[in-house]
């Protein structure tokens, strides 16, 4: 009875903001995690059983009381539990997390279908289960890998060099206890929104061994509450949920004077504008898009970060403990990013390090270097862990070219602006990341529109309005680099390089 009054109330108060009740639900969630997150970092610091309890107890208020997701719970224990069986009940194969891999993601493909088909006038702006599983399934793929890791240091004691630094960092030697497993997997300040992390770095924050290090030297710089291990971070905290909530109230205010509607309306306005003030439009569109994620993730880090989790070291040069571990945007070094690669290191950050370290490194043959069909899996990866809708994929595919084309501007164009000793600018170093800056700003406006829209026939008509310019300037770039004079061109840059 109390959870249909709260759903009511909610809806309510949404009718009356103009907001639809998810997207008010889901700021309920953020927002309640900080007190939350608050009371979790006065638990007695070895009472692990008693936060493990207590971070299971405010999911399921979360699946519960909040979004009203009955099924949800399930959708996350079959999930959950296929991996832990599959990681310590399979045998010890090297395929093992592959086949976790295809499991977790098969299971999430079927709730995105079910999500896309199943419902009648589907809702994109309505919170299903498929947003916790998505982040459920960067943890759980990991998870795998990890414990082949640890297998593979168990099995090979002395050879260093059979893992790299980062494997061995994240490896797990010993099976986890299932409630520790378990909160993991439900720990509710990132459970629909992220960020994703290691199960490693989850227990050494949950046992406090993430903390060892800090040193009587920083502890004198620094005020602790009483005899807790974890260090003050509220001012850290409330900074990351200030500018969420900034990002938030922009995103409210643009979306009155740059949104889809005005370009998909009935009337000619946006058909009619000249072929330049189309590209800053999808550009201005793009960055509106981007706002909302700004704001969620700031505040979830802020979360992180209040509880202790997002603690990430201490840097000596400026006397103060580090606190981005869970950092998962940088908005200031997206948009003033100057190539693809910057942008893309910028943004949705943990999910880029699990597809760089879980995908594109796992896919590629022990002893090779990376190359083209590595960053085609990984890109398909992203979309197909995404959902299926049409227009994931016309982005990711556009995306990677865009990493491909970035490779070969970087190699070939990029040093001929530079001076002898290839780091210091030249000449025209400025003009050259000025220039850069604005092809690939106005790409990416081009090629997020599908990720939005969705559905590929509106995704192409936006893509026609603007002549398909991207996509012939990628065919340019391949058919100069890859075509039949790919050596003239290169012997000719060649010759300019210091």
């Amino acid at each position: 009875m109390a959870i249909e009054v709260l759903d009511a109330t909610v809806k309510a108060l949404a009718s009356d903001v103009g907001l639809h009740p998810d997207l008010l639900k889901m700021a309920m969630t953020l927002l309640l995690s900080y007190p939350l997150c608050a009371i979790l970092k006065r638990f007695p610091d070895n009472a692990i059983r008693a936060k493990e309890i207590y971070i299971l107890s405010c999911s399921v208020f979360y699946l519960f009381g909040i979004f009203t997701l009955y099924s949800g719970v399930t959708t996350l224990m079959i999930a959950g539990m296929g991996t832990y069986m599959i990681s310590f009940c399979f045998p010890a194969v090297s395929y093992m997390p592959w086949i976790n891999f295809f499991f977790i993601m098969g299971h999430l493909f079927k709730n995105h279908i079910s999500a896309q088909f199943g419902v009648a006038n589907y809702d994109t702006n309505a919170i299903d289960i498929t947003g916790a599983q998505m982040v459920l399934a960067m943890k759980l793929t990991a998870f795998a890998w990890n414990v082949q890791d640890g297998r593979l240091i168990k099995k090979y004691p002395n050879q260093p060099g059979i893992v790299t630094k980062f494997q061995r960092e994240r490896a797990i030697v010993e099976r986890p206890h299932i409630l520790s497993f378990l909160a993991y997997v439900f720990f509710f300040p990132s459970l629909f929104t992220g960020p994703s992390y290691d199960y490693i770095e989850f227990k050494r924050w949950l046992s406090l061994e993430m903390f060892d290090h800090i040193t009587k030297d920083t502890s004198k710089k620094h005020k602790f509450h009483g005899k807790r291990t974890i260090p003050r971070s509220g001012r850290v905290a409330l900074k990351q949920f200030l500018l969420g909530v900034f990002w938030l109230v922009l995103w409210i205010k643009l979306g009155k004077y740059v949104s889809l509607d005005y370009v998909l309306g009935d009337g000619s306005a946006f058909v009619s504008m000249p072929f330049i003030n189309k590209c800053f439009y999808m550009w201005a569109l793009g960055f509106t898009f981007r706002l909302k994620y700004y704001s969620a993730w700031c505040i979830a880090e802020g979360s992180c970060i209040l509880c202790g989790l997002g603690f990430n070291g201490y840097d000596k040069r400026s006397g103060r403990y580090l606190w981005n571990r869970v950092k998962n945007i940088d908005p200031w070094a997206f948009e003033t990013g100057q190539n693809t690669h910057a942008l893309l290191e910028a943004w949705n950050m943990n999910t880029n390090k699990w597809l760089k370290n879980y995908v594109y490194l796992r896919v590629t043959p022990k002893g090779k270097k990376p190359g083209f069909m590595s960053t085609m899996a990984t890109f398909f990866t992203s979309a197909f862990w995404h959902g299926t809708r049409p227009g994931y994929y016309l982005t990711f595919i556009t995306g990677a070219f865009f990493q491909a084309i970035g490779k070969v501007f970087r190699r070939q164009l990029r040093p001929i602006f530079l001076s002898n000793d290839g780091v210091t600018a030249g000449r025209f170093k400025l003009l050259y990341d000025i220039v850069c800056y604005f092809v690939v700003q106005l790409a990416f406006g081009y090629a997020v529109q599908p990720f939005v829209l969705l559905d590929f026939k509106p995704s192409l008509w936006i893509w026609k309005q603007v002549g398909y310019y991207v996509h012939i300037g990628i065919a340019i770039v391949l058919f100069i680099f890859y075509g039949p004079f790919k050596k003239k061109v290169i012997r000719f840059l060649k010759q300019y390089h210091p």
